[in-house]
């Protein structure tokens, strides 16, 4: 049902009020040990990435309690995320090791028309998320559960695992965050848009691309991919929209945030860089325009850097960029 005037604000309020124990956000999908090439010829740069954990990563960054729920494999790669977490601020509690499958990797190049990927994630520990895994207390225990559609589309068991966790959460009214990242490469775009709209039936939250929301919609007008988002039951969105900045949308209002201008070296994480940012700051003051400003500003920051974790910015930095923007 759509909310009555003053309904949002009073929900917003109320979220970021929320007193669990344990972390104040915890991110579901699976991570992925990362390797760049900046250049043809040059050297591989090893990094991090999986679009939950980067979001984890850059909210712990900006000083919000993060938590990871997923599975690593039993080698050396799987290590290497669990002490990531642990020098980030993350909480492992929910990661669970999986001795008998690999912990998923992926490779960046880049080139004239921007960055491309190349994965090696099949039957990846995380992959193997199934339903009966789920940390339910964990999730009760949290103020916001974000989770994207990659994190449903790896598997099937990892699809089911996030809507038991979507469950669990709403049963103790935790609020719901969405990204609908679409990869084509993973599921078809009829499985997609049908898990994808369940999902954002269940939302609170809902972090869109713009071109992602295109496809899934067939809908290219932002303001009205906004509304079909708030007909569902969103009670925010923010919809990224690359050069053209960044549209909010409640049931009450909507303000357009222009982008922030760079010098931009490599995009792979500003997504997830921009849901962290929007939800560490939610958490802290329940003001889905002032969130969406903050992470406009955290993700212009993220790409002046190679990978997906490395450039995550700190707080003063992103407040530093506010100010000097907003000439305060």
């Amino acid at each position: 049902m759509r909310l009555q005037q003053g309904d949002a604000a009073g929900w917003a309020k109320s979220a970021a009020r929320g007193a669990g124990k344990g972390p104040s956000l915890l991110c579901l999908g699976e991570a992925m040990v990362e390797f760049n090439r900046p250049d043809a010829g040059a050297d591989w740069r090893q990094g991090f990435g999986g679009d939950t954990s980067n979001t984890a990563i850059a909210a712990a960054r900006l000083g919000v309690p993060a938590g990871y729920v997923s599975r690593v494999g039993g080698d050396l790669f799987g290590r290497m995320l669990l002490e990531l977490w642990q020098a980030e601020g993350v909480d492992t509690t929910t990661v669970q090791v999986d001795p008998a499958a690999p912990t998923g990797l992926y490779f960046v190049t880049h080139g004239a028309d921007g960055h491309s990927f190349e994965y090696r994630r099949a039957g990846s520990a995380a992959s193997r998320m199934s339903a009966e895994r789920v940390p339910v207390a964990a999730i009760r225990a949290a103020r916001v559960l974000h989770l994207s559609a990659i994190s449903q589309a790896i598997s099937e068991t990892a699809c089911e695992a996030s809507f038991v966790a979507i469950e669990a959460a709403r049963a103790a009214g935790v609020t719901i965050s969405y990204d609908t990242n679409l990869r084509l490469k993973l599921w078809t775009l009829e499985r997609a848009r049908s898990v994808i709209d369940a999902t954002l039936r269940l939302a609170d939250i809902v972090l869109p691309g713009l071109d992602d929301a295109r496809t899934l919609m067939g809908i290219s007008d932002p303001d009205a991919i906004c509304d079909r988002l708030l007909t569902r039951g969103a009670k925010v969105v923010a919809l990224t929209m690359g050069a053209d900045g960044v549209l909010v949308a409640t049931p009450d209002a909507r303000a357009r945030i222009a982008p922030h201008r760079v010098e931009a070296v490599d995009a792979t994480g500003a997504g997830d860089a921009f849901d962290g940012a929007f939800l560490a700051e939610w958490l802290a003051t329940g003001d889905a325009f002032a969130s969406a400003r903050f992470a406009n500003a955290a993700a212009a920051l993220s790409v002046q850097g190679f990978g997906a974790v490395a450039p995550l910015p700190r707080r003063d930095a992103v407040e530093a960029l506010l100010r000097a923007v907003e000439g305060g």
